[in-house]
């Protein structure tokens, strides 16, 4: 729900915008849903056939399976939070738990990823026969079923949580053509080693394609300055405001998991202060030039006495580690 803040106090000055919350869902509830349902269902089916096949590969493809059913629903969960309304006390609303929601679902990507790793190496020590022709029915079922899904979510790659879930699904239905190829070679061939063979193929591409995703959460959980946002550019932008003199505790970061959520503390010192005017320039040129909707400037007509705060003399180099990061 949309709210205005225009706030003033000694030494602290805010311009009047507006922050429009993310709808309930995050915009994807029919998304998720249809997502959840459709695995779970597949889930269902995939460990009923990997038993009676015995398919390691297809217990693995499950087991993924049932890890993205867990992450949907992690994913739709904190989007709806993400949507409620700011309170006295969380006053940025619930945006973080998108941010918390990326961080348990890369988790428990990686836990399942370990454990079926383990079934598929007792499986390649103990091969069995494999039914290829019911391994191969399943997969493709599975082919459709994740790129339905994929597709979904294809309109949402700024957010971190619905990039996790677009990069699973399309993973998945990939992954799917190679059981797929797999269970027509052990058809062919009779060699019931291939399957397990395949499903170490299959755990090395999820646990590639969900890197990335690892990597961008654990930087928002650390609250790194988002990519796309070169944070030397923006303290040049801001050293180049009008009498600005120096810059100091510059700090960016998410509000959420959503690209387009950054937000940004300053202190500029300025002789003379600055008025309302100037500070609506200044953050409409933040919010055109870097696409950071939600700034805080602090304006000081000289330095502070003992020096500046929030361990900004660590800032400098932090932040130009950060953009050789990006």
């Amino acid at each position: 729900m949309p709210h205005d803040h225009d706030h003033s106090a000694p030494g602290h000055s805010h311009a009047g915008h507006q922050h429009a919350a993310p709808p309930p869902g995050g915009g994807f509830s029919a998304a998720f849903a249809i997502g959840i349902g459709l695995n779970l269902a597949f889930v269902v089916a995939e460990t009923i056939g990997g038993f009676w096949a015995n398919s390691s590969a297809l217990l693995s493809d499950a087991g993924h399976n049932l890890s993205d059913v867990l992450s949907l629903a992690l994913a739709w969960g904190a989007a709806w939070l993400a949507g409620r309304p700011a309170t006295r006390r969380y006053t940025f609303g619930y945006r973080g738990a998108t941010i918390q929601a990326a961080l348990l679902n890369t988790a428990l990507l990686y836990a399942a990823l370990g454990f079926i790793l383990w079934e598929t190496i007792d499986h390649l020590r103990h091969p069995a026969p494999v039914n290829g022709r019911w391994v191969m029915l399943l997969a493709g079922v599975g082919i459709l079923i994740n790129g339905i899904t994929a597709l979904l979510f294809r309109s949402g790659q700024s957010d971190v949580n619905v990039r996790g879930a677009y990069l699973h699904m399309m993973t998945d239905a990939l992954v799917s053509v190679g059981v797929v190829a797999g269970g027509g070679l052990v058809l062919l061939t009779g060699w019931a080693w291939l399957d397990p063979a395949i499903s170490f193929i299959i755990l090395g591409l999820i646990a590639y394609s969900s890197w990335g995703l690892l990597r961008d959460s654990l930087r928002l959980g650390l609250q790194a300055v988002p990519d796309g946002i070169d944070p030397e550019a923006v303290r040049a932008y801001l050293l180049a405001q009008p009498e600005v003199e120096s810059v100091h505790d510059l700090h960016i970061w998410s509000l959420s998991s959503a690209g387009h959520d950054a937000a940004l503390m300053a202190h500029l010192v300025r002789p003379g202060q600055a008025d309302a005017a100037w500070l609506a320039t200044l953050t409409k040129g933040l919010e055109t030039e870097f696409n950071i909707r939600h700034s805080t400037v602090q304006v000081e007509d000289g330095p502070l006495p003992g020096g500046c705060h929030s361990h900004c003399e660590l800032a400098a180099p932090a932040v130009s580690e950060a953009a050789h990061a990006h």
